[in-house]
């Protein structure tokens, strides 16, 4: 049975791949929720999807338990997708990274990824329906130079997602794991090559996979998509 789904929360919230995924969700009749430390940037994006906005600070247990709290009353229920899309990016040698921002940066990555996920399934279990996506990175499956942090928190976020699908799925809760391995296109901040055009993923077809996956039959479930440009080289 391919599950029908009526309300979206997307943790993390800002341009590229949250707002291309919200524009697709709203496209497909869904009420849409938006959530972020930093809520001004989401004024246009809340305005084309007739989105319902909250601040919340997803390390932050009483945070996000307020956040749903919240979303139940603006989207006129629990959502019953939810997508993490935060991350705490830190990068620099072992030798000379700071502790507290160390940690500051697994906070995000994963444990704010461990608390929507609970406060998710709290709602979404007595119902038997639902879905939650992770977003992941290249550095949830391969640590690079520089970039432990990162990579820390990537890997502990795969390995929630693993678990809870294991948990989860046999109670009808779709759970997947997206695995980002490249650049997300942003011609904001990224220039790319004349002789490259496809060298950064492109935001809406990345939340088309989403989409993708949010419909699949109950009988054939993903639980982790890569998704990479064609001409990287694996």
């Amino acid at each position: 049975m391919t599950p029908t789904y009526k309300r979206a929360l997307i943790v993390g919230a800002g341009a590229g791949l949250s707002a291309s995924l919200a524009r697709l969700l709203a496209q497909d009749g869904l009420k849409v929720g938006l959530a972020a430390r930093d809520t001004d940037k989401l004024a246009d994006l809340a305005r084309d999807v007739d989105g319902a906005v909250e601040t919340c600070d997803a390390t932050s247990p009483e945070q996000v338990e307020a956040l749903f709290c919240a979303m139940e009353t603006k989207l006129g229920g629990a959502p019953d997708v939810v997508v993490y899309n935060a991350s705490g990016r830190l990068r620099g040698p072992v030798t000379e990274l700071d502790p507290q921002a160390v940690a500051q940066s697994l906070m995000v990555s994963a444990f704010g990824g461990f608390l929507v996920a609970q406060a998710a399934a709290r709602r979404m279990l007595p119902e038997r329906h639902g879905a939650i996506l992770l977003t992941g990175a290249s550095a949830s499956v391969k640590g690079f130079a520089g970039s432990a942090p990162f990579a820390m928190g990537k890997f502990a976020l795969r390995g929630l997602a693993q678990s809870l699908t294991r948990e989860l799925q046999p109670q009808g809760i779709h759970v997947a794991h997206f695995v980002i391995d490249g650049a997300i296109r942003n011609p904001r901040r990224w220039g790319e090559a004349l002789d490259a055009p496809d060298s950064h993923l492109d935001p809406g077809a990345i939340a088309a996979s989403y989409r993708a996956v949010l419909r699949q039959d109950r009988s054939a479930w993903t639980s982790e998509l890569e998704l990479r440009p064609w001409v990287e080289r694996f």
